[in-house]
């Protein structure tokens, strides 16, 4: 049976997780929205099941929590990708690592914690997206004025 407290953060998980991944998406990022939606889902749900299992069965309450860490750290480490040219994929897995802590958060009952997150989260990517732009082109133009290209 599905109680109030549990249906509230399985629709709270619904919502942050299709509002990180509305930025991801629209951003272009392999984890997009339908990713987000559903590891912040699977995470409410977990935790949940975790909760449960603990009342009912008189077991430790971390053990599933900490099992969602390590899957979603793999789902992580899948996004990053290593080239001649860089690193790519670090803010992806970072993302999806957070917002496993949200469903987390939601599964949890910690209803205040995880629209804080959320709302957080949204702001980091959206507003510190938006400033990376200009810090790049600046740290590149220092580097220039410290290290100038030698010339044969």
């Amino acid at each position: 049976m599905v109680w109030m407290d549990d249906l509230v953060g399985i629709i709270l998980a619904v919502v942050f997780g299709t509002a990180i991944g509305l930025e991801r998406e629209v951003r272009g990022k392999a984890a997009g929205l339908r990713t987000n939606v559903l590891i912040c889902l699977g995470a409410a749900v977990f935790t949940i099941i975790s909760k449960r299992m603990g009342v009912e069965h008189n077991d430790s309450l971390t053990r599933i929590a900490a099992q969602i860490v390590t899957g979603v750290g793999f789902l992580g480490a899948g996004a990053i990708i290593r080239d001649r040219a860089g690193i790519y994929g670090l803010t992806t897995a970072a993302t999806i690592w957070l917002v496993a802590s949200i469903g987390m958060a939601c599964g949890a009952g910690f209803h205040g914690l995880a629209v804080l997150s959320a709302l957080m989260a949204v702001l980091v990517l959206m507003g510190l997206g938006q400033l990376e732009k200009p810090l790049s082109r600046y740290v590149k133009k220092r580097k220039q004025e410290i290290l100038p290209e030698e010339k044969d």
